[in-house]
């Protein structure tokens, strides 16, 4: 790795600065490769065995999880600067990949091998980093998990269209994965949505004009 880029690596990750730097320069140098990803492209499938520790530098990771019938469930992006919790438990266990990843965009990303992985994780201070970033996100999924059981679909879709920047160009089918659900599904209630006035939708954007009342549908009925 180019000092350069080493630069940018713990500008984006800064806990690795507390790795001796003979480590850290010798885990860039010898155990970890740069890669250049275009948008969509499938970077890791579900039970297949972990190439490594993925830094990401630019672009994004979409993660899922797929059934055989076709449907997918998003649980989490990771953006630059942020780990992937599906290939750091899968390095500690030595288990296959529980979920695929695909980038969003064009996507930069530094793969540190699982030896050098495992040689970083001998020292407490990286090592209680990882951990805590992977309690956090343990913890978004937990959420993801009470959502998906406990709270109705319209509920779901109106607080996703309302953590998007507007107008939304997610497609119809990446709404669907990030809910667990079918497209159909989706393009029904954007329909509804739309008949009550708190949508705008087109091919491949739907444009919130009644954030008030979608915010309404996101919290649910009232109790009576």
């Amino acid at each position: 790795m180019t000092p350069e880029l080493t630069e940018r690596i713990t500008t984006l990750y800064p806990a690795l600065l507390s790795l001796p730097s003979a480590e850290l320069s010798g885990g860039l140098g010898t155990d970890a490769q740069l890669f250049h990803f275009p948008a969509n492209r499938l970077i890791f499938d579900e039970g297949a065995p972990c190439q490594g520790f993925p830094m990401v530098l630019s672009g994004g990771i979409r993660v899922a999880r797929g059934a055989p019938s076709g449907r997918r469930l998003e649980l989490y992006r990771v953006t630059a600067g942020e780990l992937c919790v599906v290939s750091t438990s899968c390095l500690f266990g030595q288990t296959p990949l529980s979920a695929h990843g695909q980038t969003t965009a064009a996507t930069d990303l530094v793969l540190l091998s699982p030896q050098g992985f495992e040689r970083w994780c001998q020292h407490p201070a990286f090592r209680r980093y990882v951990w805590g970033v992977m309690a956090d996100r343990l913890a978004d999924l937990v959420e993801l998990a009470e959502a998906i059981a406990f709270q109705r679909l319209d509920q779901r879709l109106a607080h996703a269209l309302l953590g998007r920047s507007n107008p939304i160009t997610a497609t119809h089918q990446e709404l669907a994965d990030q809910l667990g659900t079918v497209r159909e599904t989706v393009s029904r209630l954007l329909r509804r949505f739309e008949s009550l006035g708190w949508v705008r939708v087109s091919r491949e954007r739907t444009e919130v004009i009644d954030a008030v009342g979608l915010r309404s549908a996101a919290q649910g009925p009232k109790d009576t």
